[in-house]
């Protein structure tokens, strides 16, 4: 009975002594408090409770100490719980500090939490990075187009990572400026004379306001012709002119045939009643041979007169075709 008791007894203390180092990770409370970096027993047992890992306080703040930056256990805590990268924060302060550049654990926080990553920032501001853009292209003022590529050097702006624009807003800006530059040349060759021109005018436009970065310089890295876009653009409005006009003459030709159509079925009509008078001259005749208002001579003499109006028209027209050649001839 009294084996059972104590075996019962080590079974309790041995359940407790796996809670204990649960609850309060030894190894961890040992490395910190001979980094310099302790955290007493209550710290630890709040961050069981608050679902915390110990670990991913504790060990950061034991690299902050042995770098020389005091940083309190409850400010690392609280990131943790708002949702931030606590290594990250404390390399980039650790990085910052080296490099010689002032960067409080707020801003650090603030920028974490912010979605960027602070000590990529801390590392760009140390060793600046290189974009380069990707073809643009712009046309000089005598048409001819021009295919360019620059690479842009920027520098982190710590104090304006937190609201600032992007890498995508430097790009664009530094396109525009280069179409904007190319676009006032006179001459695409003085563009190719002088390629330095575009990147000292794009980079006195101040583009960086606003973003979370310093344009250190821009470089143009190539500049290619292209196409004759204004000999292009000519021939296409001269396309579209011709298209114009033939348009207004297929328009003028078939008002023309209408117009003819038009004619030619009046004078149809008017020749059908002509013959239609015509086949009435003979029932008139006749009618007047019958009540004696025509007589035989009457009948005679009128077509003595046309007789002779049809040799006087066929005269005419004899003298007139013999008088064309020799007024051509003159």
């Amino acid at each position: 009975m009294q084996s059972a008791s104590i075996l019962l007894l080590a079974f309790v203390i041995f359940i407790f002594l796996i809670i204990l180092l649960y609850v309060i990770p030894v190894r961890l409370w040992l490395a910190a408090r001979f980094s310099g970096a302790s955290v007493n027993f209550l710290s630890l047992i709040g961050m069981r409770i608050r679902r915390v890992p110990p670990k991913v306080v504790v060990e950061p703040r034991i690299s902050a100490i042995k770098a020389g930056l005091d940083v309190s256990v409850s400010d690392l805590e609280s990131h943790y719980l708002a949702g931030g990268n606590v290594y990250n924060v404390i390399n980039a302060l650790i990085s910052a500090d080296k490099a010689g550049i002032t960067l409080p654990l707020e801003r650090a926080v603030a920028i974490d939490l912010a979605g960027r990553d602070v000590l990529e920032a801390v590392k760009m501001s140390v060793n600046p990075k290189v974009i380069t853009t990707p073809i643009v292209s712009a046309v000089a003022k005598d048409g001819i187009q021009l295919k360019a590529v620059s690479r842009v050097t920027v520098r982190a702006n710590i104090d304006r990572l937190v609201g600032g624009a992007g890498e995508e807003t430097i790009i664009a800006r530094v396109g525009e400026g280069i179409v904007t530059t190319i676009g006032s040349a006179e001459t695409y060759e003085h563009v190719l004379e002088n390629p330095d021109s575009i990147s000292k005018t794009v980079l006195a436009k101040g583009l960086d306001s606003g973003t979370a970065f310093e344009i250190l310089s821009i470089d143009i890295a190539d500049v290619d012709v292209g196409d004759n876009i204004g000999a292009s653009l000519q021939i296409d409005q001269a396309e579209a002119d011709k298209k114009v006009a033939q348009a207004r003459a297929e328009s003028r030709r078939a008002m023309a045939v209408a117009e003819e159509q038009e004619m030619s079925a009046r004078s149809q009509e008017m020749r059908a009643k002509l013959i239609e008078a015509e086949a009435d001259v003979p029932k008139a005749m006749a009618q007047a041979f019958r009540e004696g208002n025509l007589g035989i001579m009457d009948y005679y003499r009128m077509k003595n007169i046309e007789a002779d109006t049809d040799m006087r028209d066929s005269i005419s027209g004899q003298e007139g075709s013999s008088r064309a050649p020799e007024t051509g001839g003159e």
